[in-house]
């Protein structure tokens, strides 16, 4: 038979133009994808390799710490810490910009200490000013950072931040001390418990919610031991003796 020649039933079939046409070869890179997807579904089937990482992913959800795959755990700690980085280099970046712009700020006058507040706050610019004489910074930036300090405190405070609240503390028990110092001996009381007056009304904000009272907690125990005290004597009768026995044993030991 030659080439050609195509069999059906049996019999011989003459030539068609589509036996004499022939497909051409498949390219590379049809094969290529054509595996490259074959390979794609294979990996979602049951059992696969995306299959089994899509599970661990939906059952990482309700798993606890000790439960959930290694891959997904590393996966968080890189992501948690590059998110940490992040936030570290942009706090860094505003702190350094907050620092440059309150060394940047030009004098400014201290004011008569005329008014409400003047009473309290001229002492503070006075003190601050007399005592950055002293330092290689100036008066501006320095009250600027104390207003900023109070600022932070009072906010922080709020939001119920410890670290906050201990720097409001310290903010105005110094602040206290600065008016003491630097008001006028005849004005020095009025001035300083007005002080001390305003601090206490904003300390209603910053330490909102702060009590001194222990907290005591009144919830029975969960499980409560008892106690069932019981004596058990364990004693063992002898066996009885023998017949023919010529020694009369009426007092028998105890044996433990």
């Amino acid at each position: 038979m030659s080439h050609n020649d195509r069999r059906m039933n049996g019999q011989h079939r003459p030539n068609s133009i589509l036996d004499q046409l022939e497909l051409p070869p498949a390219r590379k890179g049809t094969q290529r994808l054509a595996r490259l997807r074959t390979a794609w579904r294979k990996s979602w089937e049951e059992g696969g390799f995306l299959h089994q990482r899509w599970e661990e992913i939906f059952q990482a959800r309700h798993a606890g710490w000790h439960e959930i795959a290694v891959w997904i755990k590393t996966a968080g700690l890189l992501a948690g810490l590059s998110l940490i980085v992040m936030m570290v280099d942009a706090a860094g970046d505003i702190a350094s910009a907050t620092l440059a712009g309150l060394s940047d700020v030009q004098a400014t006058d201290a004011g008569d200490g005329s008014g409400l507040w003047g009473t309290v706050d001229h002492p503070i610019r006075a003190f601050l000013a007399d005592q950055a004489a002293h330092l290689t910074v100036a008066p501006a930036p320095l009250y600027a950072f104390w207003q900023l300090a109070g600022l932070l405190g009072l906010i922080g405070g709020f939001f119920g931040n410890a670290g906050a609240r201990i720097a409001w503390t310290l903010w105005g028990l110094a602040s206290l001390a600065m008016i003491w110092s630097a008001a006028p001996a005849g004005g020095r009381a009025a001035a300083t418990g007005l002080a001390a007056l305003m601090w206490a009304l904003a300390s209603a904000f910053a330490l909102r919610g702060l009590t001194l009272r222990p907290i005591v907690h009144n919830h029975p125990p969960q499980f409560m031991p008892q106690f069932n005290p019981e004596l058990h004597l364990h004693a063992t009768l002898p066996a009885p003796s023998p017949a023919g026995d010529d020694f009369d044993d009426n007092v028998h030991p105890l044996q433990r």
